[in-house]
């Protein structure tokens, strides 16, 4: 839980102190240094340096100070000693609760300039004052900043063994867990029954709740679960996965960089298992 930070729409009438800026150009975020020192600008406003902003989003407060997303021009120029840098980028550059604060900054930018019109009728829709929203004047349809859930689960066999799989497009030797969208008028439990048998034909069990992630590629939210085998041979789909193997919590694979929730999950499991096999007569 990030505590620095308070949410908020309503951004104040007389700013008279500096600003954080969350600035986009796409989904590429402006920070200000080079090597491994990187700050998000702080001053009044971004055009003293020369950079047109657009659609201003206010967010609320980060550790004290007001924050605002705001839209650059695509062939914007750059005052020196300030960059643009990927969101995943961002992550490993940032302090954690920052980094997660440019996602929901960048979340909202995208939901602001896709629902500029009404998807119903057609008509320019305004920005509502008493909430985060955008409301069609024509057929009253309001909009809100969309949110994807989506489930992750590390399968375990009960003893020293977690099974984890390769989705085409992983870095090499990379393995994470099984993971997949909800589907309408499902349970968070049933998503991840029904993926795990999807994705590599084994049924589960005892599924308890781990964590979970707002993941800002583009809008979801990682629930993260752990649950046990409970029969099936593994069997990968062929699609969406491509190989699918047990492995002892000593012989991990390469795993997701520790930005992801899949990889806290991974190693926190895995640490636990090792332990219960190490002292079988501990508790908890």
């Amino acid at each position: 839980m990030n505590t620095a930070y308070a949410s908020s729409h309503v951004a104040p009438e007389n700013r008279e102190e500096p600003a954080l800026w969350f600035a986009f150009r796409k989904a590429e975020l402006l920070v200000c240094g080079s090597g491994e020192q990187h700050s998000l600008p702080y001053c009044m406003n971004l055009e003293a340096h020369g950079l047109a902003t657009q659609r201003p989003q206010y967010l609320g407060l980060y550790s004290g100070r007001h924050c605002y997303a705001v839209a650059l021009a695509d062939a914007v120029q750059l005052p020196e000693g300030w960059q643009l840098l990927g969101l995943r980028d961002v992550f490993g550059v940032l302090d954690i609760d920052l980094a997660t604060l440019c996602g929901r900054a960048y979340q909202i930018l995208e939901w602001d300039a896709n629902h500029r019109y009404c998807g119903r009728c057609g008509a320019e829709t305004i920005m509502r004052t008493d909430e985060r929203s955008r409301a069609c004047p024509a057929c009253k349809r309001t909009t809100y900043p969309p949110v994807s859930p989506a489930v992750m689960v590390l399968v375990t066999d009960g003893a020293r063994r977690v099974l984890l799989v390769r989705k085409p497009g992983f870095a090499k030797g990379r393995y994470s867990a099984i993971a997949g969208f909800v589907e309408a008028g499902e349970m968070l439990e049933d998503t991840v029954a029904r993926e795990t048998q999807e994705e590599v034909g084994v049924q589960v069990k005892n599924i308890r709740y781990f964590g979970s992630q707002p993941w800002p590629f583009p809008h979801s939210l990682m629930i993260a679960f752990t649950a046990e085998y409970a029969g099936g041979e593994v069997r990968p789909d062929g699609v969406e996965i491509e190989e699918a193997r047990w492995f002892d919590v000593e012989e991990l694979p390469n795993r997701p960089p520790s930005i992801s929730i899949s990889r806290r999950l991974i190693d926190t499991v895995s640490a636990e298992l090792a332990r219960r096999a190490s002292h079988p007569d501990a508790r908890g």
